[in-house]
């Protein structure tokens, strides 16, 4: 039975204020608001950590239409603040499906805004850039609130994500791989396993002695949330694990700090790039792939040091998108390889890893 529908309101830093009804759970929130094109895959978007403190805009117009499938979950819960769309599907339909879209949020105390015209609301961010936003119960309340928008800020998104303590592997496998939870996706260790890696998953803060202690064979740098540059701490202990000459593998957060770690430099899109549909392009072969993206930060590409080649780059705006290093066994990519949802033209790169891993092995 469909609820009453009870109205609310966004309004954006820069003052406007649109109107939608809710569903989810209930209550005002405030966050950095930011878009999503992916046509396919918002349960994987609403429980990737990546989104933590944010308010996630839909482009693609109907969501909810397969219902809830935790099989397909990133992590255990979403960290995003709120969820908008244009039409929300309230009878889904589809044989995996264990539940509605909005029961899912109210549950997991997600606030959700429908029958907002999402078209004119991306085109706003695209043009003015992200910036925090707020969904109040009343227009009045909404447009008082507008001016002090500016004083929110997303900090310590990492350590608000990554795993409270050590995972050990699910099994055995032929190369041991430790996964640097900095909010990684579930597929990521999924894809890992499928290569027969047994994989141990570490908290962020975690040191490098730690992690070279554990006679890893490769070490895996995740995704996550966040200015990368805030995390000092993890950078640090990064620079330091490099020294030990593991192979190393970075996804996008991880492909941030390893730059970092190297003494090159980040900077915070206008709007950054986050959907299914992401064009990189090979800078050695010029083959372009389609890929899956989520971040709001960029390393800067001039900035990269000499042991660093810049392996792959967007192809809409010239971003860096991947980073080869030539002194030790190390390479990461801006986008998302284990692409789910999105497209798997990038696979390979998990491939590539376990060739690093192995010959690492084979010394």
């Amino acid at each position: 039975m469909k609820k009453t529908e009870q109205a609310a309101y966004l309004v954006l830093e820069n003052g406007k204020v649109f109107q939608g009804k809710r569903f989810g759970a209930a209550g005002d929130v405030t966050g950095e608001i930011v878009f999503t094109t992916a046509m396919t895959g918002y349960l994987e978007t609403l429980t990737d950590p990546s989104y933590y403190g944010q308010i996630v805009v839909q482009t693609f117009p109907l969501i909810g239409n397969y219902g809830v499938i935790p099989s397909d979950f990133e992590s255990a819960a979403p960290a995003l603040k709120a969820y908008i769309v244009r039409e929300w599907c309230q009878e889904p339909s589809n044989f995996r499906s264990e539940g509605a879209l909005g029961a899912f949020l109210e549950s997991a105390g997600v606030v959700g805004l429908y029958g907002i015209d999402t078209r004119a609301l991306t085109r706003i961010i695209r043009e003015y850039g992200v910036m925090n936003a707020r969904i109040a119960s009343s227009k009045e309340e909404a447009v008082a609130c507008a001016s002090a928008l500016g004083e929110y800020k997303v900090e310590n998104a990492v350590r608000a994500v990554t795993c409270p303590r050590p995972v050990p592997p699910a099994g055995e496998g032929l190369r041991r791989v430790v996964l640097w939870d900095f909010g990684a996706k579930a597929n990521i260790r999924r894809e890992l396993e499928k290569r027969g890696c047994a994989v141990t998953t570490v908290p962020a803060g975690t040191t490098a002695e730690e992690i070279a202690g554990m006679a890893p064979d490769g070490v895996m740098l995740s995704n996550g949330p966040g200015d990368p540059a805030e995390n000092t701490a993890i950078i640090e202990e990064l620079r330091r694990l490099c020294g030990y000459k593991i192979p190393l593998f970075g996804i996008c957060l991880g492909h941030q700090l390893l730059a970092l770690a190297q003494g090159a430099k980040t900077v915070k899109l206008k709007y950054g790039h986050r959907g299914a549909n992401q064009p990189v392009r090979d800078t050695e072969t010029g083959r372009v792939y389609i890929t899956s993206q989520n971040h709001g930060y960029a390393v800067v590409a001039d900035s990269l040091p000499a042991n660093a080649r810049l392996s792959f780059v967007n192809a809409n705006d010239g971003t860096s998108e991947g980073i080869a290093y030539s002194d030790m066994p190390a390479f990461s990519v801006q986008f998302h390889p284990e692409a789910c949802g999105g497209p798997l033209d990038t696979g390979f790169l998990f491939d590539r890893f376990v060739e690093a891993v192995d010959r690492h092995k084979a010394r």
